[in-house]
C-alpha cells in the first residue's frame, strides 16, 4: 500500500493523468524530499514491475486511479518501497488477498513445488490458478518455466 501511495502523490499533486519520468522524480525527490533522485528513479522501476505504472517513452501513467488512494497527512514512504518483491512474494500477496490463509498457501505451494519439481514461483502460480486467483504477467512468466508459451 505504501508503494501505491508514493506513486499516487505526484499525480495528485500535479493534477495530471501522466507525467514525464523527470517530473515524477522531481516530485518525489525535490518537492517532497522523500528520496534522492536515484532512489526516485528506482521507485519508478519498482512501480513499473509491480504493475502500478505504465511507461511509454518518457511518460508515466498510473494503472490505478490516484485520486482514489487514501494518503494520510503524515504519510512518508519507507525505504521498503524501493525493494522489488520477488515473483513468489507477488504471487503470495495476490493469493492472500483472495482470502486464503498465508500459512496454508505457503504450505500448499511448498507441496506443489516438491510434487511438480518446479520453482517456488511456478508452484505459486499453479496454486493461484487452482484457487481462481488472477496473477496477470506472473502467470505468463511461470508458464515459460513450465514449458508453456
Amino acid at each position: 500500500m505504501s508503494l501505491r501511495r508514493a506513486v499516487a502523490v505526484p499525480f495528485r499533486a500535479k493534477g495530471r493523468e501522466s507525467l514525464s519520468e523527470s517530473e515524477f522524480v522531481v516530485a518525489l525527490s525535490l518537492d517532497r524530499e522523500w528520496f534522492s533522485p536515484d532512489q526516485a528513479k528506482r521507485l519508478v522501476d519498482v512501480a513499473a514491475t509491480e504493475g502500478l505504472l505504465d511507461r511509454e517513452d518518457d511518460e508515466l501513467r498510473p494503472t490505478f486511479e490516484p485520486r482514489e488512494v487514501t494518503i494520510p497527512d503524515e504519510f512518508v514512504p519507507g525505504d521498503d518501497v524501493l525493494r522489488q518483491r520477488s515473483n513468489f512474494e507477488r504471487a503470495l500477496d495476490a493469493i492472500v488477498q483472495s482470502d486464503v490463509d498465508k500459512q496454508d498457501a505457503v504450505a500448499a505451494v511448498n507441496r506443489l513445488q516438491s510434487e511438480l519439481g518446479v520453482t517456488v514461483e511456478a508452484a505459486a502460480v499453479v496454486y493461484a490458478r487452482r484457487e481462481g486467483v488472477e496473477l496477470g504477467d506472473l502467470a505468463d512468466r511461470a508458464a515459460g518455466e513450465l514449458g508453456g508459451e
